[in-house]
């Protein structure tokens, strides 16, 4: 028996989409592992290839900026060429940029490796999740599926951080490289046995090719324009003409889209509430939560002084209680309606990160944050769960793609908007300082950053009001 185009796989028998699941789940840990464990090694790429302290950025910076233009691209590219066909070339492309990357022997080597893992990313991301919405029926088997997936993003953030800290001491800094030949290497092989085919008839769709380039192109100039203002300033030439093309290119997709016949994001989409509200709330998650990470590794290794593995054990904690906000976070949808359980997780997460306040001191202790990392975990892994779940409620299955490119797409330049901001608020009072002073300013710039995201998260309740009421 075969599956209908667009509909659950009739040959994704419960025991075949346990299998899909574990995959499409490690593949999410592999994404997420990649973002830390590259982050850990960045002194010893410095030392080893080369860079100044300005180009030591672009082995972060490519990665992100190359992440954020493509993802609706993927995203749509998973609708229209099939879904495991996207899951298969970016795993492909994360394997052979990686191994791009260990064997680097200049700067621009391994920038240009990152940029391609930020491709593979944004092929990736929305291929794994629209596999998960349709493999999985919509309500709580979806919700648990989602729940897994967040799981395992949550423990990758932890493992990029022990795993980068273990293989830079022990191999050097092209072994945190390496492992991710060998990690999505393998979830290549499996892919062909364990995720069901695409179905028939999604080639012969058209492609809106002007769409893709204007929207590729000027989402990619407006991330670059976010990464680089806070460091180069403003008003630095590159960071305005990147800010003003990105405008034109995002104002001419807007126009192509609303005449083509067969647009790379259908206007139509944007009728859809729940989808709306969850890409806004991507985008404040990513803006507030998503930079606390940031915030927390000047804290404990720039004023507290932790070394590389020191610092991946302290993410340990606030990672776990991710990791268990997710599940939580499925639950409580079930009980409760999307709406409510975005509530819960933003009033949560808000109080745990203000709670850490107390502890941001320049005598401070780790065990006095512990409590607030916990709190504000939990909370984080709630919102994530919810929030995905938001994004695919009423969506058809032939466009999960370009749902989940267009949420992954919010969430990817919240995180530049958010950093920007916070950065720049918190780094205010500390120029021409040095010493105890410089200390002492920068420990009040993290006191400063995590009451702003606070209060940021709980701006996003507004739009998680919006939500329907119905279960």
């Amino acid at each position: 028996m075969t599956s209908l185009p667009g509909t659950i796989d009739a040959q994704a028998r419960p025991g075949g989409r346990g299998a899909s699941l574990a995959l499409l789940a490690f593949a999410q840990l592999v994404i997420s592992l990649d973002i830390n464990i590259v982050f850990v090694a960045l002194p010893e790429i410095g030392t080893g290839l080369g860079f100044t302290a300005r180009t030591l950025q672009w082995v972060v910076g490519a990665y992100t900026v190359f992440a954020g233009g493509f993802l609706l691209l993927g995203g749509r590219a998973a609708d229209l060429l099939g879904q495991r066909r996207m899951f298969v070339t970016a795993l492909g492309l994360y394997a052979l940029s990686s191994l791009a990357g260990g064997l680097a022997w200049a700067p621009w080597v391994i920038v240009a490796a990152r940029a391609v893992q930020g491709i593979g990313c944004a092929l990736l991301f929305p291929a794994t999740l629209s596999l998960i919405n349709r493999l999985f029926a919509e309500g709580p088997e979806r919700n648990r599926a989602l729940a897994v997936w967040g799981g395992a993003g949550a423990s990758g953030l932890t493992l990029g951080s022990l795993l980068g800290g273990f293989l830079t001491g022990a191999f050097g800094w092209p072994s945190v490289f390496f492992v991710n030949v060998v990690l999505a290497g393998a979830a290549l092989a499996a892919a062909f046995a364990v995720i069901p085919p695409d179905g028939a008839g999604r080639a012969r769709r058209g492609f809106d090719l002007p769409g893709a380039a204007t929207i590729t192109a000027g989402a990619t100039l407006l991330v670059y324009a976010l990464v680089e203002g806070p460091d180069r300033g403003w008003t630095a030439p590159d960071v305005v003409t990147a800010a003003a093309l990105a405008a034109i290119l995002l104002l001419a997709f807007t126009v192509i889209e609303a005449r083509t016949a067969d647009p790379l994001m259908p206007t139509r989409l944007l009728r859809n509430g729940s989808l709306v509200a969850a890409m806004t709330i991507t985008f404040l998650y990513m803006a507030t939560f998503g930079a606390l990470p940031y915030f927390l590794t000047v804290l404990f290794q720039t004023l507290r002084g932790f070394g590389a593995v020191e610092t991946g054990l302290a993410f340990l904690v606030p990672s776990l209680a991710i990791a268990a906000g997710t599940q939580l976070g499925e639950r409580l949808a079930a009980r409760l309606t999307v709406r409510g359980t975005l509530c819960a997780g933003m009033v949560v997460g808000a109080v745990g990160t203000a709670a850490m306040l107390p502890g941001v001191t320049q005598a401070g202790s780790y065990l006095a944050i512990v409590p607030g990392l916990v709190v504000s975990g939990i909370g984080q892994g709630v919102t994530w769960t919810a929030m995905w779940i938001a994004a695919a409620a009423g969506v058809d299955h032939g466009e999960q793609g370009v749902a989940s490119g267009m949420a992954s797409t919010t969430l990817n330049v919240g995180n530049a908007v958010g950093l920007a901001i916070l950065i720049a608020a918190a780094n205010a009072g500390t120029s021409g300082l040095a010493g105890e002073p410089l200390r002492a300013a920068m420990t009040a710039g993290v006191r400063l950053a995590f009451l702003l995201a606070a209060g940021g998260i709980l701006a996003g309740l507004a739009v998680a009001l919006a939500l329907p009421r119905r279960p």
